[in-house]
């Protein structure tokens, strides 16, 4: 994995200074949201209006969020909660890539602490930060 070979050649100290140079770059969890807006045209069904003759409604936007295999749920965005929902799914992205880079400092450390523990169990050994 690239970025655990890029990790491996980074101190203990600057690992964990990223780490909490991570956390504190994460958006507030409460301003969170799972799911994708979908900009949607339709048509009203009424024979005489303009969709009838192909110029659709819209836009309208829709969020849809994936429950698991074959479950969806969602429901309509209002032009004023645009903005809003646009910003929340953003902070789910930037938490989620944050979290995940936390997670792979994470392994680095544990490894080098399983690394550590053997070295001594072994009687000793150079000490690798």
């Amino acid at each position: 994995m690239k970025a655990s070979s890029e990790l491996q050649r980074i101190s203990e100290l600057a690992l964990r200074q990223r780490k909490q140079g991570l956390a504190k770059q994460l958006p507030p969890v409460t301003d969170i949201l799972r799911g994708s807006l979908v900009e949607r045209y339709v048509t009203c069904g009424n024979a005489s209006c303009k969709c009838a003759k192909g110029e659709r409604h819209g836009p309208s936007w829709y969020l849809t969020v994936t429950l698991g295999p074959g479950r969806t749920t969602g429901g309509i965005v209002s032009e004023q909660q645009l903005d809003q929902v646009r910003n929340w799914i953003e902070n789910y992205h930037q938490l989620k890539e944050r979290i995940e880079k936390i997670s792979e400092i994470n392994r680095e450390l544990l490894r080098r602490e399983r690394q550590r523990q053997k070295q001594s169990a072994r009687g000793g050994g150079k000490r690798r930060s």
